[in-house]
């Protein structure tokens, strides 16, 4: 069976999730590559699963070489862990505030102000005139 272009196109993306690369790896240009996917949706559909195997790949490369860090006690890849992977080290950030309410009441065109806005947006119903 003849391996196809979009085929090599396809084990290139596996293999790495820069497009430029697998293009270049299997002979094609980007411009190709993003016809292909315009013009064939099952090509589009393979060519995004293939990439998400190779990003999930490169992120288990990623954090390997991140473990690799903490184990030769790299302080940055210490830090980077704790931060993203340990609730206790999180950034937080704190707001703080006190809330003032008047309860002062709206005058009457305020009122009607307010009901034509709710009744514009659809939030509130003209009320029922009786038969």
């Amino acid at each position: 069976m003849k391996r196809t272009m979009k085929d090599q196109l396809l084990d290139e993306l596996k293999k790495s999730p820069i497009i430029q690369v697998a293009c270049q790896k299997s002979g094609i240009s980007r411009a190709t590559y993003y016809r292909w996917r315009k013009e064939d949706a099952d090509f589009a559909e393979v060519a995004d699963q293939a990439l998400g195997e190779s990003t999930a790949l490169m992120n288990d490369i990623a954090e390997s070489q991140l473990i690799s860090a903490i184990k030769e006690k790299n302080m940055t890849a210490i830090l980077f862990w704790l931060k993203n992977r340990h609730s206790a080290y999180a950034t937080r950030i704190a707001i703080s505030g006190h809330l003032k309410q008047d309860s002062e009441a709206l005058t009457p065109d305020q009122e009607a102000i307010v009901q034509e806005a709710l009744r514009l947006a659809g939030l509130q119903k003209l009320p029922e005139v009786p038969s």
